[in-house]
């Protein structure tokens, strides 16, 4: 029997706004969100550079906002958080959320300034796995998130420590502060946790991800998008990122701790088996994607997985911890940007979906 339904929707950049709102409709978003409360956009910025497949696109943002809003959802705020190698307004503007949260009316929210929201001590209700642990004083978290739907917007896409990310891994940035770098080592069990808080402080949870061009290799920053012309939505986050794996060439119950786990406790369908799809027939695909390694991945591994975890505390709860941001920011932006992914742009933006990134 299916006990979730995730909908994977074909499209062009012509239709891409309308398929969006198809694939809301066909995953049911109307079920799972609450029209009387404000409706957060948690979009994701991997990256502040311009690179598609790593950030949420402008026409995902778009579309979502115009299918929302029909099915009278009508207080949205966008809400982002930086990272320490992440500049939050650089990324809405290189991406042009700007352009698109102005056209609608949408206000921004950040997560990192007090005049937005403050952090507050949260004492979950179901298990947690590893965060009452990793944050003995208490589980902080912000205020604003409190009786709200949330809809997530992440992107097809592999990543360095998780292997793929998508709806899970999005919470990580808006629900845990900057010291969420503590959490690398266990942060499949640290994704679990997160949606058990997500589960007890939301109204409702969807997520549309963007699959219209896929990332590739060693994410979430240094990959190789591919076309793929899909837009997937659902209100099961374990589902839809189960959905996402299964495309990428992933087994999602083998491969993703986190989507394992998770199943496993109930907290939502990780086998595909069990995931109704509604629009493409999935059966075969296999994307075949990989993650590898670049330079950052290889000093992660060595300080959260590797022979170097017993010295995380001297490497992250210390100002040494001031090296790794500064030699993490120079290889993505100094590096990785000019000599890589820049010239990677110059290609994309001659395809069907980087003219329509130009267009916005």
């Amino acid at each position: 029997m299916k006990e979730a339904i995730v909908a994977v929707i074909k499209t062009t950049p012509e239709t891409v706004l309308a398929d969006i709102e198809r694939a809301m409709r066909y995953a049911g978003a109307s079920d799972h969100l609450d029209t009387t409360k404000t409706t957060i956009l948690k979009n994701n910025i991997s990256w502040h550079m311009p690179y598609l497949s790593a950030n949420t696109t402008p026409w995902q943002l778009d579309g979502t906002i115009r299918a929302l809003k029909k099915l009278g959802c009508a207080d949205l705020v966008c809400v982002e958080n930086q990272t320490v190698v992440t500049n939050a307004a650089k990324g809405e503007r290189l991406n042009k959320f700007d352009a698109v949260l102005d056209q609608h009316g949408v206000p921004v929210k950040y997560n990192f300034k007090k005049g937005d929201m403050s952090w507050v001590s949260y004492t979950p209700k179901g298990k947690m796995r590893v965060l009452n642990r990793i944050f003995p004083d208490g589980i902080m978290i912000p205020d604003y998130f409190f009786d709200k739907n949330i809809v997530h917007l992440p992107t097809v896409k592999t990543h360095i420590y998780t292997r793929m990310t998508g709806s899970m891994k999005n919470a990580f940035g808006g629900l845990l502060n900057a010291r969420r770098h503590y959490t690398h080592t266990w942060i499949h069990e640290t994704l679990v946790d997160l949606l058990t808080i997500q589960k007890e402080i939301h109204s409702g949870i969807f997520t549309v991800m963007d699959g219209t061009l896929a990332g590739c290799g060693p994410g979430p920053r240094t990959m190789i998008p591919v076309e793929k012309d899909l837009i997937l939505a659902g209100a099961d986050s374990v589902a839809i990122d189960a959905v996402s794996a299964k495309l990428m060439g992933f087994d999602p119950l083998r491969d993703i701790d986190c989507i394992r786990i998770a199943h496993e406790e109930g907290l939502g369908v990780g086998d595909p088996d069990r995931i109704e799809i509604a629009g493409e027939d999935i059966n075969n695909v296999n994307w075949k994607f990989y993650v590898g390694d670049n330079l950052a991945s290889r000093a992660g591994d060595l300080a959260w997985f590797g022979p170097l975890k017993w010295a995380q505390k001297l490497f992250f709860h210390t100002p040494l911890v001031g090296v790794f941001i500064l030699a993490s920011f120079l290889y993505h932006d100094y590096y990785w940007w000019p000599l890589f992914g820049k010239r990677i742009m110059e290609v994309v933006r001659y395809t069907k979906w980087g003219q329509l990134f130009e267009e916005y």
